[in-house]
């Protein structure tokens, strides 16, 4: 590369790093509301939105203009905006930590099985512990929440996953029954889900986990059962649980990555 390639390629990157893009193309600065904008045109028809965003992704190669029988435009992506799509795609993946990757192999298995699932849910559920005389309001995160996609209150089967893929934070959250009490209140199958160390070792071993509790482990990128999570009697949903869902969006199958499944 020649001194004046040296300092625009120089350039391009101070920029990116500056402007937080995701990348420069032709000299067009491209953030993450490019590749979405470029995701849906590639799913859709590719009828123009006639925006700042279209005008860049146009000026960067990554669409083109097509002209239809009777005069109408519409955009289709060019074989970089492909190659463009794949490279975001693959940071993408590389960029999600080990958590984020286990909740969603988790939440797309799920959705494989048809069922409605949510993430980064903020629920309540009334518990009452052994020490307790009456019960008293909890707030918990189900890592992973998900019901069946049925209208009969009897059939939803609400489940909750537990993601863990640290040992620490797995023997902390062991040492709250409060928090396994709100899970377990809130669905009819709670379960953890166990990853594995630096060393590719499992964080722990099913008999270490409350037999209440169903636990799958991470082996070789598959999500294996290891212990089925007991059945409980679950009629409804309380109402406030309803209100958190109907105000939350469910995951949507493109959401997740492809990924192999329970065995």
């Amino acid at each position: 590369m020649n001194e004046a390639g040296k300092d625009g390629a120089s350039k391009d990157s101070n920029t990116l790093r500056s402007a937080k893009y995701i990348a420069v193309v032709n000299g067009i600065g491209l953030k993450k509301a490019h590749a979405k904008r470029l995701r849906d045109m590639y799913r859709s028809a590719g009828w123009p939105c006639l925006d700042v965003v279209e005008i860049e992704l146009l000026a960067a190669g990554l669409l083109e203009r097509l002209k239809e029988e009777g005069g109408h435009e519409r955009m289709r992506v060019t074989d970089d905006g492909i190659q463009f799509l794949a490279q975001a795609a693959n940071t993408n993946r590389q960029a999600k930590d080990r958590h984020e990757a286990l909740v969603e192999k988790v939440a797309h298995d799920m959705l494989k099985d048809g069922r409605l699932v949510w993430t980064n849910l903020s629920l309540r559920a009334k518990v009452t512990l052994q020490d307790e005389e009456q019960g008293s309001w909890r707030y918990c995160m189900p890592d992973v929440f998900s019901i069946r996609n049925s209208s009969v209150q009897a059939y939803l089967e609400p489940v909750v996953h537990e993601i863990k893929v640290s040992r620490a934070d797995l023997l902390g959250d062991l040492k709250r029954p409060e928090k396994r009490a709100a899970y377990l209140e809130l669905g009819g199958q709670c379960w953890y889900v166990l990853g594995r160390d630096a060393k590719d070792r499992p964080i722990a071993e099913p008999e270490e986990i409350p037999n209440e509790c169903g636990v799958i482990q991470l082996v070789d990128e598959w999500l294996e059962i290891l212990r089925v999570a007991p059945k409980r009697q679950f009629n409804h949903l309380p109402f406030d649980v309803w209100m958190n869902l109907a105000k939350a969006t469910p995951l949507r199958r493109s959401d997740a990555a492809p990924y192999q499944g329970l065995r």
